[in-house]
């Protein structure tokens, strides 16, 4: 595969929380989607949302969009076939604004250690970059569970906001809410969208993220993690392969891979290794050389 998977688990072992622990174990089929869910159930609200930090650079206990996307993350790639998604749909159809998208973050007290752009986000205002992803993951999902999931009200509210936002677009949108909208398109197979967007990325090298730390960039394989996908049609496989090599030389000496992107705290940079490393190991699995 090009890169060492004994060391990769090994590194999770030592570094990663249990919960990516345990994805990188399903994803290589030695454990169950139960073992996974059971993990995740850590990090569950008695309302039906997600917290706890789930999502690293936001460490508030409350529920947040960005948790419940991190968990249906994990519901998509185990497939889960529980009670948990449809109550996580729920909590967001409670928190969505009226034109079907969902927020940046909701207010929260507990700020230690999350970063500005989640303290400073405004509660009352869509996002783009948040909706997408929280729907591109509910999308996979609901490939399995077509009823109860794909069938959900706020599912299709919430595509609804993020296709009208993305036919509103004409200038290079933030690389980040480019890279999720980019990925959404893809499973929801809007291809005059997908083409239409992806003028904005570079098919050759790495895009810069504007406003981010000197250097930092999105990479092919980031845009297109899945192959089979009409967006990986739209690059060149030279590109693709190369961009390969490159992830796969990412692993660092420990066996596992970095973010990059800063960490804004100790636990919080601890925690993004584990969660690069499952996403390193899924791409180079699913991208043969």
């Amino acid at each position: 595969m090009g890169f060492d998977l004994g060391a990769a688990v090994s590194f999770a072992a030592g570094n990663a929380r249990n919960l990516d622990r345990r994805r990188l174990h399903h994803l290589l089929g030695d454990l169950p989607a139960q073992a996974v869910m059971a993990a995740l159930d850590g990090y569950r609200n008695p309302d039906g949302g997600y917290g706890w930090a789930l999502e690293p650079d936001l460490r508030s206990t409350t529920s947040q969009p960005v948790a419940a996307m991190h968990a249906l993350e994990v519901m998509a790639e185990v497939r889960d076939t529980g009670p948990r998604p449809v109550a996580l749909l729920d909590w967001l159809e409670r928190h969505s604004l009226d034109d079907g998208g969902v927020p940046f973050a909701l207010p929260f007290g507990d700020s230690t250690g999350s970063a500005p752009h989640w303290t400073g986000a405004d509660p009352a205002v869509s996002s783009l970059q948040m909706t997408a992803q929280l729907a591109g993951h509910a999308h996979r999902l609901a490939r399995h569970r077509p009823d109860d999931v794909g069938g959900h009200p706020w599912l299709a509210a919430a595509t609804g906001y993020c296709l009208g936002a993305i036919e509103r677009i004409e200038t290079a949108p933030h690389a980040y809410e480019l890279m999720f909208a980019l990925r959404l398109l893809d499973v929801v197979e809007a291809p005059v969208l997908l083409e239409r967007l992806a003028r904005f990325v570079r098919m050759d090298g790495p895009t810069p993220v504007e406003g981010g730390i000197d250097g930092e960039v999105l990479y092919p394989l980031d845009f297109t993690p899945h192959p089979g996908t009409a967006s990986r049609k739209l690059f060149d496989p030279g590109a693709v392969a190369a961009d390969r090599e490159r992830l796969a030389a990412g692993q660092q000496a420990d066996g596992g891979w970095t973010v990059t992107f800063p960490a804004y705290s100790p636990a919080a940079a601890v925690e993004w290794r584990g969660y690069a490393t499952v996403a390193a190991v899924a791409v180079l699995r699913d991208t043969p050389r």
